[in-house]
Parts: structure tokens; sequence; C-alpha cells
């Protein structure tokens, strides 16, 4: 019941318009009035289902739209045919002729629904390239166009024979409406949900389509057919049938989302459809077993077979270039994935010996926090002795000289230790207020033992008072040393200078790292993940994407740009904290670092 009364107004639809045919059917005498009331009547009943049809085609996915616009162009031919009918038959007021030159566009006019059933719109399965689809469609057409040719022309214009002509055309004609009732019921027992339910009411159309299509012929071979008869029911009804279907799939096929890729079960693995390939082989072969049957086995006149022959001929030729066509673009489609496939396989094998690299590193900083804590025992009493014997009333000059230089070393030691500690071990990110000065300071001791044998001098310098900035100071130890780290491999084969200078505007501190090296190839590229121009092995590229990453973090800025005279440039802007910072001696002026003490 509640099915009923969901469908109350598509049933009382149906009942209206059949109900209303019937009525004047009966009311009016076979004639002109009657035959125009048919002809006009059946364009509006097509005209209905493709606009039932055609209301599905909104769906962002490129499959349904096409299903469903193929449906609606298949009916839209079967349309444009009977219109020609109808001019015959309404506006000259006289027969149709036979054989009628419109036949073909009915007999074409199922290639467009055959080609939508090869889409399979139920199935959520890897995106093919439209090309394939347009190729395939192409394919099926011109087989069945061959097919025409090939059993319906030579007795419509080689050897004019009305009643061989109609044979012929209403035996291929129902071939290939059973071919398209067929597929349809085979994908009403392929598919599930609502898709099954759209799929079953389009193959009883088809079938009721089929069976009042052969009952009017049926009718008129025996003469009892006229134009408004009783025969023209079903058949009507067949088209509102089609356009049920179309409602019905409006109603229950659940739209696709836009930013939403379809829902794929994960039970079955969706493949690639391989059916419009197996039709375009199935099509090449067919076409040298039609000629050799024609030339053995058939007794039509030797016009014929010799139009045949012309004709199978020139089909081969033609779908054998589309099928290598579509086989070229296969190969081009499989090489593409194949190499997306290999780019995909080396990244993931750089993100894997990255992995690894972390791990190294982090056992590396295990070891390094140890081997610190041990080394600041003994270095807390080499400061503790050296103090002693500094001061020392009893000892000379040259012994209280020598003992400040061990304490002055010792330390520059505990500093150098004090900065491995806390980079290989950085503390849970905190914002606080911090010295920039002393944290690149921090970055260019790090790097200070691996260049005591290379031609790269290192220059420190500050302009004015720098302010302070709020940020974690591991984190941008670690954004310092990666930049200083690169600009010295950029300068291991031919030496150079790095220039870190360090200034502030109004509202933020600038730290720039000048280099005289080659310089970067790709300036706009080096903040991009796996992005790197050092050899394999040597760097992952994802130093400066984290550099960049944490920059931001601070609501800075990071720029990469190559300098005019030679050599790459870093600027980093981080926002000024205006607070009172302790300065150290050693800040009021610039330094410079040479290659024997950096």
């Amino acid at each position: 019941m509640s099915i009923l009364r969901k469908n109350a107004r598509l049933v009382f639809g149906w009942l209206v318009f059949t109900g209303g045919y019937a009525a004047v059917s009966l009311i009016l005498r076979p004639g002109a009035h009657l035959t125009a009331f048919a002809d006009l009547a059946l364009c509006a009943a097509v005209l209905i289902t493709n606009a039932c049809l055609l209301r599905n085609a909104a769906s962002p996915d490129w499959r349904r739209n096409s299903f469903w616009m193929l449906l609606g162009l298949g009916f839209g031919l079967w349309l444009a045919g009977h219109l020609v009918w109808t001019y015959f038959e309404v506006i000259r007021r006289q027969h149709v002729p036979a054989p009628f030159p419109g036949d073909v566009i009915f007999f074409v006019h199922t290639v467009p629904l055959l080609g939508a059933l090869a889409l399979r719109p139920h199935v959520a399965h890897a995106d093919r390239n439209l090309r394939f689809a347009h190729l395939d469609f192409l394919l099926l057409l011109s087989w069945w166009v061959y097919l025409y040719l090939f059993v319906v022309i030579p007795w419509q214009y080689v050897v004019p024979n009305i009643n061989e002509y109609r044979v012929s055309f209403s035996w291929l004609y129902v071939v290939e409406n059973l071919s398209f009732a067929a597929l349809l019921f085979y994908l009403v027992f392929r598919s599930k949900g609502p898709w099954r339910k759209v799929y079953a009411h389009l193959a009883g159309a088809s079938l009721l389509y089929i069976l009042s299509s052969q009952l009017i012929y049926e009718a008129v071979t025996r003469g009892l057919y006229y134009r408004g008869s009783a025969y023209d029911l079903p058949f009507i009804a067949s088209f509102l049938w089609f356009g049920t279907a179309g409602i019905i799939a409006h109603r229950v096929v659940p739209p696709l989302r836009a930013s939403a890729a379809p829902e794929i079960d994960m039970q079955v693995i969706p493949t690639e459809n391989v059916w419009p390939a197996r039709m375009a082989m199935s099509a090449a072969l067919s076409l040298p077993a039609l000629a050799i049957w024609s030339e053995l086995a058939s007794d039509a006149p030797e016009a014929v077979r010799r139009f045949r022959l012309l004709t199978t001929l020139t089909a081969m030729a033609f779908l054998t270039a589309l099928v290598f066509l579509r086989l070229r673009l296969v190969d081009e489609d499989r090489l593409r994935l194949l190499q997306a496939s290999k780019d995909s396989l080396t990244r993931v094998q750089r993100i894997q010996r990255q992995f690894v690299q972390a791990e190294k590193l982090a056992s590396l900083g295990q070891l390094a926090a140890g081997a610190a804590h041990e080394i600041n025992n003994p270095l807390a009493a080499i400061l503790g002795y050296s103090e002693l014997l500094a001061d020392d009333a009893k000892a000379t000059d040259r012994s209280k000289n020598i003992a400040e230089k061990i304490r002055e070393q010792a330390r520059r030691t505990k500093a150098i230790v004090g900065n491995l500690l806390s980079f290989a071990q950085p503390l849970p990110t905190e914002r606080t207020l911090l010295d920039i000065g002393s944290i690149v300071s921090s970055a260019l001791e790090l790097r200070r033992l691996d260049l005591l044998e290379k031609n790269i001098r290192i220059e420190l310098r500050k302009e004015g008072h720098i302010p302070g900035v709020r940020g974690d100071a591991s984190q941008l130890l670690q954004v310092f040393f990666n930049i200083i780290s690169n600009a010295v491999d950029a300068m291991e084969e031919t030496g150079g200078v790095l220039t870190v200078h360090a200034s502030s505007d109004r509202a933020n501190v600038i730290i720039e790292f000048l280099d005289s090296g080659p310089g970067i190839r790709e300036p706009h590229l080096v903040f991009d993940p796996f992005y790197t121009t050092k050899p394999v092995g040597k760097g992952a590229g994802l130093g400066l994407s984290i550099c960049y990453g944490i920059v931001k973090e601070h609501k800075g800025q990071i720029t990469c740009a190559n300098r005019p005279g030679g050599g790459a440039q870093f600027r980093i802007e981080l926002p000024a904290m205006m607070a009172p910072l302790p300065l150290r001696e050693s800040d009021e002026s610039d330094s410079v670092l040479p290659n024997r003490q950096i």
C-alpha cells in the first residue's frame, strides 16, 4: 500500500495518458484526424520520456551523466525519425513511402542505448580515460551501421525489393533491440541496490517495446493496422515505462558529492571495464565471417554479394584503424600509469630511507646526550681544578696563565656540549622570549669542527640592537643549522664565504644567510617536500621543507633567491618582541669567524 501511495501520481499520470489515448482512438474513426492525434501523442510521449531521463544527467560523475545523456540521445534519434514520419502523414497527408528513408534513423537510435550500458554507471571503479569511452562508442556505432549496410541497404538501393527489405529490416531491428534487452537483464542480475531497480524497469520497458513493435509489424502485414488503433497502446506504454525508469532513478539512486569519491565495496575489488574492448574485438572478427557467408552460403544476386563484399572491405579497414588507435591509446595510458607507479615507488623508497635515517639520528641523539652528560662530569672537575690553580697565591705567573687558558677552553667545551645536547635532544615545544643572536651563534658553533680543513669562512654581522623573538629555541636552532649546513655543502668544493647578517626593522627581526656558492637552480622549489639538488644518499629533500613549516609556526616568513653576484640568499623574518634582553659584551660588535676558528 505504501508503494502505491508513493507512486500514486506516477500511476495516475500513466492512466490519464494511456486512458485518454484509448478514449480518443475509440471515439475517432480511422482517418487524418486520428492519425494526426496518434502521431502527436507519440511525440509527446517520447518528449516526456526524454525529460524524465535527462533529469538525472546532473551528477559529478561523468559516467552517470554520459549514461543518461546517451539514453536521451537514443530516444531523441527515435523522435527525429518519427518526426519525418509525421511530416508525411500529417503535413503532406500522404502515405509514408516504402522503403521509408527514415528507417535508418529508427535503426541507429538503439546504438546510443547500447553504448550507455557499456558505461556501467553502477560500478564504482577507477576513472577511465574519456577518450576510451568516445572511441568505444564510435566502434559500436560503426559496427551496427555496417550491419545495416550489409543486411538492409542492398534491398533498398542495389536490387530494390520491398518484401526483402521489410523482412531484413525487421529481423535486424529485432536483433538489435533484443541485444539491448539482454544486456539490461544481465545488468539486473549483476547489480544490486537502487541500480538493480532502475535496470529492471529499463529491461521491462525494452521488452514491452520489442513485443509491441512486433505486434504492430504483424498487424501491418495482415492489413489490420492503422495509426491510432489499439495496437499503439502497448507501444506508447513502453515509452512511458522508460520515462518511469528515469523518475525512479531520480528518487532512489543516491547522488554523488562533487568533493567525495564514490563508495567502493571493499569486498569486491573494482576492475577495468573490459566489455567495450571485447565488443570491439568481436565486431572486427565478425566482418570476415559475414563476408565468407555472403560469398559461399548466400543465394543473393551477384550485385548484392559484390556490394556486401565491398562494404565489408571498407568496414574492415575503418574498424581496424579504430582498433589500432584504441590500442595505441591503451599503450599510452599504461605507460603513463607505469611512470606514475615508478615515481610513487621512488618516493616511497625515499621516505623509507628518510625514516631509517631518522631512526639513526634518534639513536645518535640518545648516544650524544649520554656522552654529553658523561663529558660534563670531567669538565666540571677540570674547571674546578683550573680555578683553584689560577687562584693559588703560591702559583707562578706562568702557571696562572696556563690555568686561565685551561679554564677558558673548558668553558668553551662545555658550551659546545650544551649546544650539542640541545640539538640532539630537543625539549618539548615551549615558546619563550629568545635572543636570536645567541641562537645563531650556537648554530655556528655546531659547524665549528668540520670546517677546520675547508676553505670556508663564516662571517656573523649584527646591525644595531636586535630585539627578542618569541619562539622555541630548539626549533629555531634547527632552522639556522640546516641553512648553514646547506650553504657549507654548496661551497665544499670551491670554498667561499657565508655571511650571516642579523638586523631588525620596526616589526621584524631579519636574519639573512648569503653564501658565495654556485646558487640554486630552482629557488621557488626548495621548500617543496623531497626536492633536493644533492646526490643520492646525501639528502632526502625534507630539511628546508621542515624549516619552512617551523618558520610558519612562528608566524614568520622564509624566502630563497639567487644573488645577482652569485650564490644563494635565504631570508628569515620573525615577529619582534619589544622587550628588554640582556646583552653580552660579545653581542655589541660584529664578529668574524674565519676557518681557523669555526
